[in-house]
C-alpha cells in the first residue's frame, strides 16, 4: 500500500480547511438562512454559536484525526475503540448525503455563471430558475460539478486538494470584498445594513425556539462539523502544529467570508425592495439574480458573484469527497482515481432525486442541518469528553503553548456545555422538522 500522504505546509492545511468551511454554507446558505430567521437576530445567535459551540467542537474533530492519522471511520480503532467507529460511519455517511445535493447546487452556480455571462435570465429570473433548478437540465449540471470534484480528489492531497484551495481560498476573498465595496455604493444600501446589524430583540424572543437550530446547524455546515471532513483532514497533519492557532485561524477567515457574503447580498437585496428570505433555499439565484437584472452593469457582477459561489461550492465539496475516499484509500489497496470516480458517481446517483425536486433538495438539507450534524458533533463530544479524554488532552497539547489551563477548560467545554446545548438543538429541531411535515399534510390536505 502506497505511503500515507501529508500536507506539504501548514497553511496548505489552513486553506484546505478553511476552504472546506468557505463554501455554499456561507454564500449561499447563510444569506436565506440569515434572512429567513430576522436578519441580526439570527447573525447575532449565530455568531455566539460559533465560537461558544463551533471552536471547541472542531478542535474535538482535529484530535481524533491527528492522533489517529486515519480516515474518520479507522481513526476510532487506531486509537483503541473500534465499538465508536459508527460515529465516524455516521459523519461520513452525512458528507455523502450532503455531497448528493450540495453538487446540485453547484450544478445551479454553472447555470447562472453563462446566465448571467449571456443576460438569459434578466428577462424571466423566476423561471430561468425553474428550469435550472430542477430536471434534466439540473442533473446534467448536477454531473458537470460532481466531475470537477472528482477530478481535484482524484489527484490527492498536495496534488489535487492542497493546489487548488490555496488558489481558490484567496480567490474568495478577494472577490467578495470587490463585490461588498461595490454593494455600498447602491442607493438605498443602508437599509441592508440595517436589517443585517441592527437586532430586533423582541423578534429574537420570540422566535428563539426555530432560531437556535439553524444557527447551530448553519454554524456547524458553515464549519465543516459533523461531516467527519475536518477529522479526515487533521489526519494528514504533522504533530508540531498548534490546532488551537489552526482552528482560530480556520473559524475566524470561514466568519469573515460569511460576514461579507451578507455584506454583498442585504444591501443588493434591500436597494431594490425585495424581502431577505423570500427566496427560500433559491435567495442567491432568484433575489439575486432579479437584482443583477435590474443594475447597470449586472452581468459583469453577476458573473462575479457566480463565480465566488463557484469556487466556494467546489472547495466545499472536494472536502465532501475527500471524506469516503480516505477512508477506501486507506484500508485497501485501490487506486485514488478509481475511488474517487466510483464515490463520485455513486453520490451523483443518489443525489438525482434533489435535482428533480427542489422540494426534496429541502428535505435532504433540513434532515442534515436539524438532525444528522448536531447528533454526529454529539457523539464526538461524548467520546472526546468521557471516553477517550487522555488522548484528547495530550493530543491538543502537542504543538500548542496555551497551557494545561487552556486544555482543561476545552475538556470540560467539551464534556459539559457543548452536549447540553447540541441536546437542546436537536430537541428543537425535531420539533421544527415535525412543524413542517404538519404544515405541508396541511396544505396536502387543504388542496
Amino acid at each position: 500500500m502506497a505511503e500515507r500522504e501529508t500536507w506539504t505546509t501548514r497553511v496548505g492545511f489552513i486553506f484546505a480547511a478553511v476552504g472546506s468551511a468557505v463554501g455554499l454554507g456561507n454564500i449561499w446558505s447563510f444569506p436565506f438562512q440569515t434572512g429567513q430567521n430576522g436578519g441580526a437576530a439570527f447573525l447575532l445567535v449565530y455568531l455566539a454559536v460559533v465560537f461558544v459551540i463551533g471552536f471547541p467542537a472542531m478542535l474535538m474533530e482535529f484530535v481524533i484525526g491527528r492522533r489517529s492519522k486515519q480516515n474518520p471511520i479507522s481513526a476510532f480503532r487506531e486509537l483503541g475503540f473500534e465499538n465508536w467507529s459508527f460515529a465516524g460511519t455516521l459523519g461520513v455517511l452525512g458528507s455523502a448525503v450532503t455531497l448528493a445535493f450540495y453538487s446540485v447546487i453547484g450544478g445551479w452556480v454553472l447555470s447562472y455563471i453563462v446566465g448571467s455571462a449571456t443576460g438569459t435570465y434578466f428577462g424571466n429570473v423566476a423561471g430561468f430558475f425553474g428550469t435550472v433548478s430542477a430536471g434534466p437540465l439540473a442533473v446534467g449540471t448536477h454531473a458537470l460539478f460532481m466531475g470537477l470534484t472528482v477530478a481535484i480528489v482524484a489527484f490527492g492531497i498536495q496534488g489535487g486538494i492542497e493546489r487548488a484551495t490555496k488558489v481558490m481560498v484567496p480567490a474568495i476573498l478577494v472577490l467578495l470584498l470587490g463585490l461588498a465595496a461595490w454593494g455600498f455604493t447602491l442607493e438605498g444600501a443602508t437599509a441592508g445594513y440595517e436589517y443585517y446589524l441592527s437586532p430586533d430583540f423582541g423578534y429574537l424572543a420570540d422566535n428563539l425556539t426555530s432560531i437556535v437550530p439553524s444557527a447551530v446547524g448553519q454554524a456547524f455546515f458553515t464549519l465543516s462539523l459533523g461531516f467527519s471532513v475536518m477529522i479526515a483532514y487533521a489526519s494528514y497533519l504533522g504533530s508540531d502544529d498548534s490546532l488551537p492557532a489552526d482552528g482560530s485561524a480556520i473559524v475566524v477567515i470561514n466568519t469573515l467570508v460569511a460576514l461579507l457574503a451578507g455584506f454583498v447580498v442585504f444591501p443588493v437585496l434591500l436597494s431594490i425592495g425585495v424581502e431577505p428570505g423570500s427566496g427560500g433555499v433559491g435567495t442567491a439565484f432568484v433575489s439575486l439574480a432579479g437584482a443583477f437584472a435590474q443594475i447597470p452593469g449586472g452581468e459583469l457582477l453577476g458573473v462575479g458573484f457566480f463565480i465566488v459561489l463557484l469556487l466556494a461550492a467546489l472547495s466545499s465539496a472536494i472536502s465532501l469527497l475527500e471524506t469516503p475516499v480516505s477512508y477506501v484509500v486507506d484500508n485497501y489497496d485501490y487506486d485514488r482515481k478509481v475511488v474517487a470516480t466510483v464515490l463520485g458517481g455513486t453520490i451523483f446517483a443518489a443525489g438525482i432525486p434533489t435535482a428533480l425536486s427542489t422540494a426534496t433538495l429541502g428535505w435532504y438539507n433540513d434532515i442534515v442541518f436539524n438532525l444528522l450534524l448536531p447528533l454526529v458533533v454529539l457523539l464526538f463530544a461524548l467520546f472526546v469528553g468521557w471516553v477517550a479524554f487522555d488522548e484528547s488532552v495530550d493530543e491538543l497539547a502537542q504543538g500548542s503553548s496555551l497551557g494545561t489551563g487552556f486544555t482543561a477548560l476545552w475538556l470540560w467545554w467539551v464534556r459539559l456545555v457543548i452536549p447540553a446545548a447540541i441536546g437542546l438543538t436537536l430537541v428543537l429541531g425535531v420539533q421544527d422538522l415535525a412543524l413542517k411535515a404538519q404544515l405541508i399534510e396541511s396544505a396536502v390536505v387543504l388542496g
